[in-house]
């Protein structure tokens, strides 16, 4: 890209990506999570910090410290949305990427970088044809890591709708013998109020509603179970103990994290999230006047439970919100649930196996080529999964889809370059000329296991475009070297008109 057009990238970048972002999310439905308020708030207030910076560098159109950043219209924006071929003009002039021109910006870095491994794939697509406009070994399965949260979240949209809570409820059995059920709800939280601004379902309420229904019916004294019936198989992934997750079940509060202080990267856990969660509830009730009996035990809830027996409960946000936490926090407890809740819809087992099982099988009705694909888990944090670069962009092409509007969470919740989630320290003048040059174009979720690194997100081009990318690599020795080459890639696409 020539030295003169540097600065109007940089200067334009952050804005256009800015609106982009913002006309996804009105597609996507009102601002009714913590993250997307902040996100608006903290893109608004950067975006205009680095356009009037770019615009004292290049010594011209320089505006008042006061002045407001004039922003695009979305009209403007939209221009790149449009069903035009690759290589013609949209009505409003604006050039649509070519093969040749994509291969000539990319091909060399793929080819040169020592950051890389041994395995290298990339795809382009355009976002609104489906179009494949650069591919380097984009068939080839690779591991795609934490990118394999995109696939769980397209299959729990479609089975389950962007609408659907989990809910975590309390029946009676008897007089004197109330049950804690499990939804599988892995954002129930026992805390005073709940982290990063998330508006969880909280046991504590949970605990009010009980204490106040047995003091209704007379009763002040109780025993405790706890069911967690809804989950089947081993409740430990496959690669074991870990801290960046926690046994999956059907029951646990706050993703049995040890640590109080983050919902964010890795942490200790408990490693009986269930038991633990109805101990705390049993202390949350004492204090609300009722004397539960004993420790609480495994147990089941009454069948053919009525209203008469149900006593309270409190319901998850939408799945919507849940899957733009998983994508923007890459949250592994998220993403193994929402795998298994899929596997509940599809009619399969709600395990490990059939959590992977149901989401071959929903992308599959989705028309998606699963050819190469494999799912162990619904996070990625196995080295057994494999999804191809072509794939993982056809997955977000779908999700870009006019045709598909309750996958739009899938948009809204990857992180955005220099600014939100696992790309907050990514694509920053800190990163380098070229890697700014994606801060606010760039969204992506990111993926690292040993050895193995991934990007796959959307990106709007020098010319507006919107596209969808992926790129994979597998051999990597340096974290921070594969990091900052598929950085470059993605990068070289924004700062890329290739017209």
């Amino acid at each position: 890209m020539p030295i003169s057009r540097t600065w109007q990238v940089v200067a334009g970048a952050a804005v256009v990506g800015l609106v982009m972002s913002l006309t996804a999310v009105a597609v996507a439905g009102p601002w009714e999570s913590g993250q997307r308020t902040a996100e608006r708030v903290t893109a608004a207030s950067r975006d205009a910090r680095l356009a009037a910076g770019a615009g004292k560098a290049r010594g011209s159109g320089r505006r008042g410290a006061s002045a407001p950043v004039p922003s695009p219209s979305v009209e403007d924006v939209l221009v790149g949305l449009d069903t035009s071929p690759p290589g013609a003009a949209t009505a409003a002039g604006t050039p649509l990427p070519t093969t040749q021109g994509l291969t000539k910006a990319l091909g060399p870095l793929l080819k040169a970088s020592t950051g890389l491994g041994r395995l290298r794939t990339a795809a382009v697509i355009d976002a609104s044809t489906g179009k494949a406009l650069y591919g380097s070994r984009a068939g080839d399965a690779a591991v795609p890591a934490s990118t394999t949260k995109i696939a769980t979240a397209v299959a729990a949209l479609s089975l389950l709708g962007p609408d659907h809570r989990f809910t975590t409820a309390v029946e009676a059995d008897g007089d004197h013998r109330i049950v804690l059920v499990g939804g599988g709800d892995p954002t129930l939280t026992a805390r005073k109020a709940a982290g990063g601004g998330y508006d969880a379902a909280s046991l504590r309420t949970l605990a009010d509603d009980t204490a106040r229904a047995l003091k209704k019916a007379g009763t002040t004294k109780v025993a405790l179970a706890y069911d967690t019936s809804l989950y089947s198989g081993t409740a430990l992934h496959p690669i074991g103990r870990n801290d960046n997750l926690a046994p999956v079940t059907a029951l646990m509060t706050d993703e049995g994290r040890l640590d109080d202080t983050s919902y964010k990267g890795p942490a200790a856990r408990v490693q009986d999230p269930a038991g633990a969660a109805a101990g705390t509830f049993a202390d949350l009730l004492r204090d609300r006047g009722i004397d539960v009996t004993g420790d609480p035990v495994s147990g089941r809830a009454p069948a053919g439970a009525t209203p008469a027996s149900h006593l309270a409960e409190v319901r998850s946000v939408p799945l919507s919100a849940l899957v733009e936490r998983m994508l923007t926090n890459s949250d592994n407890d998220i993403a193994e649930a929402l795998a298994r809740q899929a596997a509940i819809a599809a009619g399969r087992p709600a395990s490990f196996a059939g959590g992977a099982a149901a989401v071959r099988s929903a992308l599959g009705a989705l028309g998606v080529p699963l050819s190469g694909a494999r799912f162990t888990d619904g996070s990625g944090l196995s080295q057994q999964d494999a999804l191809s670069a072509s794939q993982l962009a056809g997955l977000l092409v779908l999700a870009a889809s006019p045709a598909h509007p309750d996958l739009r969470s899938i948009l809204t919740g990857l992180p955005i370059g220099g600014f939100t989630g696992s790309l907050s320290t990514r694509f920053t003048f800190a990163s380098g000329a070229t890697g700014r040059l994606g801060a606010g174009l760039i969204r992506a979720k990111t993926g690292t296991l040993t050895g193995v690194n991934a990007l796959a997100g959307t990106v709007v081009d020098a010319d507006g475009r919107l596209l969808v990318f992926a790129f994979l690599t597998k051999g990597t020795t340096d974290p921070a070297a594969a990091q900052d080459a598929l950085d470059h890639l993605a990068a070289t696409v924004a700062a890329c008109g290739c017209g």
